[in-house]
């Protein structure tokens, strides 16, 4: 019964989730971290830094990781199907719709007034990932790490997968001596 429960977990989020893997992300962790509490905050924390690392889309590698961690190999393909499929379908549905009525102004609406929806799900996502290392690193290096992540990013323009093993290798190589 546990890998229905995966299909329906991923399905859902990624039904919902409008916009990709940005979207899908707060919608994931609601189902993976406080509904079925398949992971702690901190290890949802570790496989979406480490997925965000790796390329591909970031959907996907959580789902094959908590599908697997949850219910091995059928769990990994519940969760991955049930990924995959709600985006797809709609995809091929919404395109053609879309494109049918593309100067619609309640399709531009539409597309425009779900993207604040999106960006506060992402800030409250961000706020509830960040109390982790707050609690153990503390606050200010917690901010002052996240402050060079964003300098690295938005004026550097360097990629978020190096951003991401920079801070991997502070975190061993560095923070282990002060945690």
């Amino acid at each position: 019964m546990e890998w229905l429960k995966l299909f329906y977990g991923f399905f859902m989020a990624n039904l919902l989730g409008y916009g990709g893997g940005p979207s899908s992300i707060p919608l994931m962790y609601e189902e993976i971290v406080p509904h079925y509490g398949w992971l702690t905050d901190e290890q949802f924390s570790n496989v979406l830094a480490l997925g965000n690392a790796l390329p591909g889309p970031i959907a996907t590698k959580i789902a094959a990781y908590v599908g697997y961690d949850v219910y091995g190999w059928p769990g990994l393909a519940a969760a991955l199907l049930a990924t995959i499929v709600p985006s797809a379908a709609a995809l091929i549905i919404l395109l053609n719709v879309m494109q049918k009525y593309k100067q619609s102004p309640v399709v531009k609406g539409m597309t425009l007034l779900v993207q604040p929806v999106i960006a506060i799900m992402m800030v409250v996502l961000t706020l509830k990932m960040a109390r982790g290392p707050a609690d153990s690193i503390g606050i200010w290096q917690t901010l002052i790490i996240a402050a060079i992540a964003f300098w690295a990013l938005k004026r550097l323009k360097l990629h978020p997968a190096l951003v991401i093993l920079a801070a991997f290798a502070y975190g061993g190589l560095v923070l282990q001596y002060t945690v």
